[in-house]
């Protein structure tokens, strides 16, 4: 690879990771990266580490880690939602430098940049930094497990020890099932060509033995929080153990659906969330995987790419089968499909090269057109600058960079991402979130009433007002509980439209300010089209009780 190609591929992941800083300073969505804030909130204000506890009550789902990096974050820069997007921003960033080390270790320094390239200016990834969840940090943590550990298969003992720590930090993200794409597809590439002695190998057991070491701290909070606490009421039982459900149910019981939380599965789901999430890649992505079946394919790779292919391969079979799913997850092997794309793109010429280089400008297009009848039909404040700014940056991209190439076509595939994350940062996000009124009604509150106690009355998605209000909010889940509250004037109780009657006739309630609500990461055509919006949205009233 020349320096030119080097520079452009350096300069178009700057462009892309500058492009991705914007969404730091927007909110916080609901429902889950509010609820995950509230719970990293709560732990500064009580100064509890151990203990996880939405609403004053025991909960049990997710390990901790999550949450310990939002909340030592929240230490740093105070609470806010820059500081809770923060830690994940800066994860996603190691993970696409895990990805560069990789597919440069294995192939070459262009596959890695180009990897990177893909990985950052992919759709779901994109979006991941405004909805920030658990799932970048495992992509991450699980990544730089299988790059450590690749190092560690070459030589090195500190690759062990850095390849088990990693991989526990995705354990105490997301639990023991994280071990599957980063294992499995060494346990494949092993028994594919006949390394049968590595499975004996003591290293391995090592790594092994050292994860279960290095996730020693969850286990620890778990088993206090739970586990001596049998009486504790959890998912409508008692004698819950945390240790259990940490291993057992929050893993096996969703993969069959047999545990405390159920879902429905569809085998072809992740097949069309790759579709969408993996843009403006996803088409080569397929061609490419389809072009992994024919062996000649396949003849020139070194033989480790087995352990990329399978890892992804074994760990989007057990999504598929799943009966829990969330297009989220796709983002775990989002890297190894990064890998794929990379190499398949290098190999384009001729005929195929003319294919794909018209098939990334039609979708170049057609998201500009997409984007820009999004901003006429939800109506923008500025929506015809950001039609203008869509239209330029397609233009410019079509102008600068010319010729029936690879570099060209990673070159406007990335401008358009950019540009997509532009619009999303600048114009669409900042007006969608003014539909979540958790968020407007607890930064309404902190501003007007700041010395109000902020309390929720029986509905349970409104995080972000508990993340967004000043304190930790009570939360009332009967009119019982309420009534022992009654005569505090200091009490500001958000609550649905549907409890305004009662509260306006038996607490003699006073309507401080309406809000418009909607479930924003549940977008509608009819939400997006703001004639027919009113339709569906509700309203949530802060109201003080007399």
């Amino acid at each position: 690879m020349n320096i030119k190609d080097t520079t452009l591929y350096k300069l178009l992941i700057a462009l892309i990771v500058l492009v991705s800083t914007f969404a730091l300073f927007g909110g916080i969505m609901e429902p889950d990266s509010a609820l995950y804030a509230s719970i990293a909130k709560n732990m500064v204000l009580r100064n509890d580490w151990v203990n996880i506890y939405v609403r004053g009550l025991d909960w049990l789902d997710k390990p901790h880690l999550t949450f310990w990096l939002a909340a030592a974050s929240f230490k740093i820069f105070g609470i806010n939602a820059f500081a809770y997007k923060l830690p994940s921003f800066l994860a996603g960033l190691l993970g696409a430098w895990y990805l560069y080390k990789l597919a440069k270790s294995i192939y070459s320094e262009k596959t890695g940049l180009i990897s990177a390239l893909i990985l950052l200016s992919s759709l779901h990834i994109l979006i991941s930094t405004f909805d920030v969840r658990a799932e970048v940090y495992i992509t991450t943590f699980t990544l730089a497990a299988i790059y450590h550990y690749y190092k560690a298969h070459q030589s090195s003992f500190w690759h062990i020890v850095l390849g088990s720590f990693f991989s526990a930090c995705a354990i105490m993200i997301k639990g023991i099932f994280v071990l599957i794409p980063v294992f499995g597809g060494f346990i494949i590439y092993w028994l594919l060509t006949k390394q049968f002695k590595q499975l004996l190998k003591l290293k391995w057991w090592l790594a092994i033995v050292l994860i279960f070491i290095f996730i020693i701290p969850e286990l620890y909070t778990l088993y206090v929080q739970f586990d001596l606490h049998p009486e504790k009421l959890v998912f409508g039982k008692t004698g819950i153990s945390g240790i259990k459900f940490f291993f057992w149910d929050s893993q096996f019981g969703r993969f069959f659906n047999n545990g405390p939380i159920k879902g429905k599965g569809d085998i072809s789901f992740f097949l069309h969330t790759t579709l969408w999430a993996f843009l403006p890649w996803s088409i080569l992505f397929y061609t490419a995987v389809v072009n992994l079946f024919k062996k000649k394919n396949r003849s020139n790779l070194p033989p480790e790419s087995i352990m990329i292919w399978t890892s992804a391969a074994i760990t989007f079979l057990l999504f598929s089968l799943s009966k829990f799913q969330l297009p989220h997850y796709i983002l775990i092997i989002l890297p190894q499909f990064a890998i794929i794309t990379a190499l398949y793109l290098q190999k384009l010429e001729s005929k195929s090269l003319k294919v794909f280089f018209t098939i990334q400008n039609v979708l170049a297009v057609l998201i500009t057109l997409i984007l820009s009848l999004v901003a006429i039909a939800f109506g923008f404040k500025n929506n015809y600058l950001a039609i203008t700014i869509l239209v330029v940056v397609l233009i410019a991209s079509f102008m600068v960079f010319k010729g029936i190439k690879t570099e060209t076509i990673l070159a406007r595939s990335t401008i358009i991402s950019a540009s997509l994350m532009l619009f999303l940062s600048i114009f669409f996000y900042p007006s969608v979130l003014k539909y979540e009124s958790g968020m407007e009604a607890g930064n309404w509150l902190k501003a007007n009433y700041p010395q109000a106690k902020a309390s929720v009355l029986m509905y349970p998605d409104a995080y972000s007002f508990d993340f967004y209000a000043s304190g930790d909010p009570k939360y009332f889940w009967d009119y019982e509980e309420l009534d022992k509250f009654k005569g505090d004037e200091n009490l500001v109780i958000y609550a649905p439209e549907t409890e305004l009657p009662k509260l306006k006739k038996d607490y003699s309630a006073t309507v401080l300010k309406s809000f418009e609500y909607y479930h924003i990461t549940k977008l509608t055509p009819k939400f997006i089209n703001a004639k027919t919006r009113p339709q569906l949205l509700e309203h949530f009233y802060l109201v003080k009780l007399h």
